[in-house]
């Protein structure tokens, strides 16, 4: 489960960021779509890397003996000054799940940006960042399986506003 939430109330808040990355579990987070944004004029460099994931905001206690249920909630995972990217995907077709999101500190080269790791079981991805916001966009939905259909989860979205937790 991850830190900032219960199985029984759901996640405390419903915006995280890199400052939370200690209390996050990313594992089978499955990921819709990806999406480069660059701002300023044409030719400039990509400056946010948008995510459309489903976040598992908890798991069955480790104690117990059944795999399920899960809550899961649609998010928007957003980095920001992104810089320098790299990766490969090995199986679209088979959809894409994060196996972890590492952070490295920033080197004297760009001192602001840290060195990002998102680990997948069908792809990786490395590059830099200033850092993140995960923003849930709707209460996380209990359910016997760790992906919301399309249904569910509202289509793919990158909107950058969580649901409010107090309702």
């Amino acid at each position: 489960m991850t830190e900032g939430s219960d199985a029984t109330s759901g996640p405390t808040k419903s915006v995280w960021s890199d400052g939370d990355l200690d209390q996050m579990f990313w594992h089978d987070a499955t990921v819709h779509a990806i999406a480069f944004h660059a701002e300023g004029p044409p030719g400039s460099y990509v400056s946010r890397l948008l995510i459309d994931l489903d976040y598992i905001v908890a798991w069955p206690p480790a104690e117990s003996k059944v795999c399920s249920p899960f809550y899961v909630a649609p998010a928007t995972l957003v980095f920001d000054d992104v810089y320098d990217i790299d990766g490969q995907i090995s199986s679209p077709s088979a959809g894409l799940t994060i196996d972890r999101v590492l952070r490295s500190p920033a080197d004297d080269r760009l001192p602001h940006l840290a060195a990002w790791h998102i680990e997948g079981h069908e792809f990786d991805l490395k590059f830099r960042a200033s850092g993140y916001r995960l923003y849930l966009r709707q209460p996380p939905t209990l359910i016997d399986r760790q992906e919301l259909s399309t249904a569910e989860r509202g289509g793919c979205a990158f909107t950058e506003v969580g649901y409010d937790p107090s309702v």
